[in-house]
């Protein structure tokens, strides 16, 4: 499977709000793709839609040049962490990912080398998960989105209640496995943590995208250093001071 995601010309309304307007952009492989944007921009909608959670009114979403809804075993394709939370809280954090790895045809023995490499190992991947912090809750989902080693992977505010040394080690996690040839989609408003790994930004407001360029050329065009000074100068949400 090719690793990437098209993102082709999404339309979704809820009601009489519309959440996507024509948006469009690809993921490509080898490196992290930072998507980002203010809140209601449409990047939760996006994933899901490209998730199957949510059917788009019009236009196309493929992951490897497939819609997800096709894929015999998604998480051997595509490893996504949507909502850290979604989780039953009187599993263990093993049990959860043997769940997860049964449905998709995966051994105990993987399960366990996500654990390790998540830094959920020993006991602590022994405990009910309803128990976990926010941040071993968030390095569960990332078990969980690598359990099937995907070529594409998707995650919507891996940052968020991760200690300095998680967050350090996410920044090394994410910059690896883009170094493996996968494409690796990130959603976050932490444009300081995303300025460490992605290679490529896509700039998403009000449904569309706004901005689709290197990280590089982003920061070469202007006189800001960072890619939050970059973002706010680009969607117009502070002014040059």
């Amino acid at each position: 499977m090719r690793a990437t995601i098209e993102v082709i010309g999404l339309r979704k309304r809820f009601g009489p709000t519309l959440a996507l307007d024509g948006m469009s952009f690809t993921v490509e492989p080898g490196r992290v793709t930072a998507f980002v944007g203010p809140n209601g921009a449409g990047k939760s909608t996006t994933m899901r839609v490209v998730l199957g959670l949510d059917a788009a009114d019009e236009g196309r979403a493929l992951v490897g040049g497939r819609p997800y809804r096709t894929l015999r075993h998604p998480l051997r394709h595509v490893g996504a962490l949507l909502d850290a939370a979604a989780l039953q809280p009187g599993r263990t954090g093993r049990d959860h990912l043997l769940w997860l790895a049964h449905s998709q045809g995966l051994g105990a023995a993987r399960v366990d080398q996500v654990l390790d490499l998540a830094g959920l190992g020993g006991g602590v991947a022994r405990r009910r998960a309803g128990g976990y912090s926010l941040g071993m809750r968030q390095r569960l989902g990332l078990a969980a989105a690598l359990l099937g080693d995907p070529a594409v992977l998707m995650l919507d505010e891996p940052f968020n209640g991760l200690d300095p040394e998680g967050i350090g080690w996410l920044r090394e996690l994410l910059a690896g496995l883009a170094a493996e040839g996968r494409a690796v989609l990130v959603s976050s408003h932490l444009l300081s943590e995303l300025q460490h790994v992605a290679g490529h930004l896509v700039v998403a407001e009000r449904g569309r995208v706004v901005a689709d360029t290197s990280v590089a050329a982003l920061l070469a065009a202007g006189d800001r250093v960072t890619l939050e000074e970059a973002y706010l100068r680009l969607t117009g949400r502070r002014g040059d001071g």
